[in-house]
């Protein structure tokens, strides 16, 4: 099994999007960080349904760091529930695999 996957959030600023880009690289949470928007998201909140321009961030790191890489989420967005899922990435060139798994420090775990 591959441990790579690819970690999904969005927010509702750019700003916040590659804020949390950032953070999470500079930590080595993640080799990379794509923010992608804006976007239009539609959604039910609270009994409601909301259509909101947002920014995504698509997050490649590994299995083995995302509660780290969740918690450094939380610690920077400013939704009350933030998206954050994972996606397991079940096949990959095996160079990009290795430069992924190399550059996400998996000695925090």
């Amino acid at each position: 099994m591959i441990d790579a996957i690819q970690l999904v959030t969005t927010t509702d600023k750019q700003q916040d999007a590659e804020n949390i880009a950032s953070s999470i690289v500079e930590q080595r949470l993640a080799a990379c960080v794509q923010v992608i928007g804006p976007i239009t998201s539609c959604y039910r909140w609270q009994g409601n349904i909301r259509r909101e321009t947002e920014w995504q961030c698509l997050v490649k790191t590994t299995a083995r760091a995302y509660e780290r890489v969740e918690r450094a989420i939380r610690e920077l967005h400013s939704y009350e529930e933030p998206e954050i899922f994972a996606v397991p990435i079940t096949a990959c060139s095996q160079g990009y695999l290795e430069w992924l798994i190399n550059e996400v420090d998996v000695s925090q775990d």
